[in-house]
Order: C-alpha cells, then sequence, then structure tokens
C-alpha cells in the first residue's frame, strides 16, 4: 500500500483455509504467528489490550488461543438479543456511554432546526443548516477514519467527546442569551457534526478490538438498537419538553449526558495502533513504535483507504448495498406529501408521526429480537437478503393505500435494514485489518449520513415528476433489482461468510 502501510489482505484467497467451502471468501482466522508479528486478528488481541486483567479473557488468553466457541442458546433465549458482548468491561463502558448520549443528541437533532425555523420562519433555512452540517460531516467523517488509524483511539475519542459536550454547551448559552443569530446556529452545527465525523469512525473502529470477532454481530446490534431507540424516543420526549420547559433545556439535558459519558470514555483500556510486522533483528515493541511513528493522517492516507476498499470486493459490495438501500429506497422526503393527500382521512399529523416513526420501530423490534444473529455464518448473504427485503417492504408501502398496512411495511423495513447494519458493521470489522478499520468506519460513516440526503433530492424530484406512488414503489423495485444483479455480478458478498 501506497502512504506507508502495507498490509495483508483480510480475505484469504479460495483455498487458503482448511474447512472453507469452494469457491467461499472466509474470515481468517488468528494464528499465533499472525499475532506475535503485529497482523491483528478480528479479535481483541492487541499487545496493549493483552497486558490488561481487568479486561476479557479472551484477550488475557495466550497469543494464538482461539476464541471461545459461542454458547448456543435454547429455547425463547435464542431469538433475544444477545447479550454477551456486555460481559466484556471495555465494550460495556464504550456502550454504556452510547446509551446516555442517544436520546441526548436526538434532543439536539430536534432542537437546532426547530429554532432556525423559528428564527426564519424558512423551510429553505432549514435546509441550508442541514447542508452545512453536511459538508464537515464528510470531510472530518474521510479525515476522522486516517486519524483513528494514526492515534490511541481512546484518546481521540475523549478529545471528540468534549468537543461534542462543548458544542452542546454552547448551543445552549446561545439559546439561553436569546442571541437569535442564525449565523451562530450555523458554525456550531458545523463545529458538531465535525467533531462527529471524527468520533463515529473511530468509536467503529475501537469495537473490534475489544470483543471477539464471534461476538461482532451482537455486538453492533446492541449498539444499533440503543441508536434507534433514540430516534424514537428522543424526539417524542423533544415534544413533551419544548412547550413546558423550553428550547434551550434540550441542549442542557445533552451536554450533561455527553458529559457524564465522558467518565466512561476515559475508563476504557488505550487503544494505539497495532503495528506493522518488525524486520529481522528489530524487537516487536519497536516494531510497533516505529509503524505507529510513520503513520500519519493526510490525504494520501485517505486515498490509501479507498484503495484498499477497491482492492477488496466484500468490502466494496458492503458500501453499495447500503448506497443502493439508502439513495434508490428511502423514501422519508415524500412522507410529508404522503401525510397530506393519500393518508389525510387518517389525520395528517397521526400520519406524519407514524411514518417517521415506522423504520426505527421496527429496527428496534429487529434488534430486540437479534439473537440468530450470532449464530449466522454467512454474513454477506444476510446483507444481501437484507437489502433485498428492505427492497420488497418499500415497494409494499408505496402499494399502500391504507396507513396502518403502510406504516407496517415501513416498520418491515426498519427490521431489514438493522440487519443490513449489523452485518455490514461486522464484515467491516472483521475484513479489515486494524490499521485500516479507522478509515473504513469512515467511509462507512459518510456513506451511512450521507446516503439518506441523496434520497430527500431524487424521491423529492421523481415524487414531483411522476407521484408519490411511483416514485416509492418503483425505487422499492429498483433496489430489489439492483441488488440481486450486483450479488450476480460480484460473487464475492454472497460467498464471504465466517
Amino acid at each position: 500500500m501506497t502512504g506507508g502501510l502495507e498490509e495483508k489482505a483480510a480475505v484469504p484467497q479460495q483455498g487458503d483455509q482448511p474447512g472453507a467451502e469452494q469457491g467461499e471468501l472466509t474470515a481468517p482466522a488468528a494464528t499465533g504467528t499472525q499475532r506475535a508479528q503485529g497482523t491483528p486478528a478480528a479479535g481483541p488481541a492487541s499487545p496493549s489490550d493483552a497486558a490488561r486483567p481487568s479486561d476479557t479473557a479472551a484477550r488475557s488468553a495466550p497469543a494464538g488461543t482461539p476464541a471461545p466457541a459461542p454458547v448456543r442458546a435454547s429455547g425463547w433465549r435464542r431469538w433475544v438479543m444477545d447479550t454477551r458482548p456486555l460481559r466484556h468491561p471495555a465494550f460495556r463502558r464504550l456502550w454504556s456511554s452510547t446509551t446516555v448520549t442517544a436520546v441526548g443528541s436526538q434532543l439536539t437533532a430536534v432542537a437546532v432546526p426547530k429554532q432556525v425555523y423559528d428564527l426564519t420562519h424558512s423551510s429553505a433555512w432549514v435546509g441550508y443548516a442541514s447542508f452545512a452540517g453536511l459538508v464537515p460531516l464528510i470531510v472530518f467523517g474521510l479525515w476522522g477514519g486516517a486519524i483513528a488509524d494514526s492515534v490511541d483511539r481512546r484518546t481521540l475519542l475523549l478529545v471528540t467527546n468534549a468537543g461534542l459536550a462543548l458544542t452542546s454547551v454552547l448551543f445552549w448559552v446561545q439559546a439561553a442569551a436569546h442571541l437569535g443569530s442564525v449565523l451562530v446556529l450555523i458554525v456550531l452545527l458545523a463545529v458538531q457534526q465535525a467533531c462527529f465525523g471524527v468520533n463515529s469512525p473511530t468509536r467503529g473502529a475501537a469495537i473490534a478490538r475489544l470483543v471477539p470477532a464471534a461476538e461482532l454481530p451482537a455486538a453492533n446490534a446492541l449498539g444499533s438498537t440503543v441508536m434507534q431507540t433514540g430516534m424514537v424516543l428522543g424526539p417524542l420526549l423533544a415534544g413533551a419538553l419544548i412547550p413546558v420547559l423550553g428550547l434551550p433545556v434540550l441542549y442542557l439535558l445533552d451536554a450533561l449526558a455527553l458529559c457524564s459519558a465522558l467518565w466512561a470514555v476515559w475508563r476504557l483500556p488505550a487503544l494505539p495502533p497495532l503495528g506493522e510486522p518488525p524486520g529481522p533483528g528489530t524487537s516487536a515493541a519497536a516494531g510497533t513504535s516505529a509503524a505507529a511513528g510513520r503513520r500519519r493522517a493526510g490525504p494520501r492516507e485517505v486515498a490509501a483507504g479507498f484503495r484498499y476498499i477497491a482492492a477488496h470486493s466484500v468490502l466494496l459490495l458492503s458500501f453499495l448495498a447500503d448506497i443502493v438501500a439508502m439513495v434508490l429506497g428511502m423514501p422519508r422526503a415524500l412522507f410529508p406529501q404522503l401525510a397530506a393527500t393519500t393518508y389525510a382521512p387518517s389525520g395528517e399529523g397521526l400520519a406524519l408521526g407514524l411514518l417517521f416513526a415506522a423504520i426505527p420501530v421496527g429496527a428496534v423490534a429487529g434488534g430486540l429480537l437479534s439473537g440468530t444473529f450470532s449464530r449466522a455464518r454467512r454474513h454477506g448473504l444476510m446483507v444481501i437478503g437484507a437489502v433485498v427485503a428492505w427492497g420488497a417492504a418499500i415497494t409494499g408501502f408505496g402499494l399502500s393505500s391504507s396507513l396502518w398496512w403502510g406504516a407496517g411495511f415501513l416498520a418491515a423495513a426498519g427490521v431489514a435494514d438493522m440487519v443490513s447494519m449489523v452485518f455490514r458493521g461486522a464484515i467491516l470489522q472483521s475484513v479489515a485489518t486494524d490499521a485500516m478499520r479507522g478509515r473504513m468506519q469512515g467511509v462507512f460513516t459518510v456513506v451511512v449520513a450521507g446516503g439518506p440526503r441523496l434520497a430527500d433530492l431524487l424521491h423529492g424530484t421523481a415524487g414531483s415528476a411522476f407521484g408519490t406512488r411511483a416514485a416509492v414503489t418503483g425505487g422499492g423495485l429498483l433496489v430489489v433489482v439492483v441488488m440481486l444483479a450486483l450479488a450476480a455480478a460480484v460473487p464475492a458478498l454472497r460467498r464471504y461468510r465466517i
């Protein structure tokens, strides 16, 4: 690789692993040789973590010891959420910091556009503010991934969490002081999204160092379920609090949640970059230090991340799967029009609330019933099936004339989105080497954040030109057709398994 990073391919070629099915791609098993040389396994086997007895037993095992086989639950327990990752203290601390900020972040997400609209009485200004937040999110999401591969990830999480907390405090100050400046709001929003752009890939890259590879789907399901729950409860709580306590209190609550999360992040173990294999006559410790010292976080490293994706078909297809699902099949820009026209007999306010809440509610339900995720081995097929199911559910929504049937199809789409999110995350964390995980998570952040915004533009335009039913139904069908075509044309994703 260029940019001073030489990486081994994380997915072996056909026949490299005993027991792999003919023509299948498999995630690599950790070997004692690999770990001794500094090449990271998919699980938490970093030299820095191994010395900490307070962390998991898997991390304190001798080098080369395979992770224990997953315990298969019986009866109804095999269906409910797999909570085994919470047994690992470090992951539990990281996850707990997410739980306290999930609702708080949504309070700010409601408060900012509400305040912009109150000041301008213009939806156009709300759109301008949203775009002002997207640009730094993309820039710092990509750059932040490179930074996360070059520094201690715990330190970076502390800095960016502190930045987010400070921004929320400043949001509170300007609202409480009745400053009334849209420009100040937009600047604060841009700074907040820049901090989030660095924080999100760092957090995602850290997970693979904190839990064994077999528990990555369960760990992702736990995190995604909490975030989706926040997307349901946060707006509802904001709507209830604004008339009673006022807008500034929402910012203050988010700031307090972020400050409490800092303590959880502070208690994480150090997560320095894993070193490259040391040369002849060089100690492993010296090799690690030298490798870390050579790493940078500039444009070359960002470009190296994109070349890494292009060289790994599994990663490329996992990103394309999300782009296909979100850009072609996310019809949220049409929800207001559908609530005012197609579903108006049920009440416009009720319809609008149900349409926006249905997908997150379905995602939460999928997370709570995610016990089977940990037993799945064909991660690539799970992603393909989930995206196809998303497209089919969106098609059903487009054909529905009943609000409740429409909300039901959207909830089913939310379940499919949860499955796709969990297994795309697991593929990313297991295929990419530790030195590339930050950059892969940076691209993941940009794709997840940017896809729905492109969908808003596409569906809004198509809805105006062809009508809402044609735009939604056509988008859902396109998702199914394009995803199946990609899976047929590039077999790497459908053959991938752990």
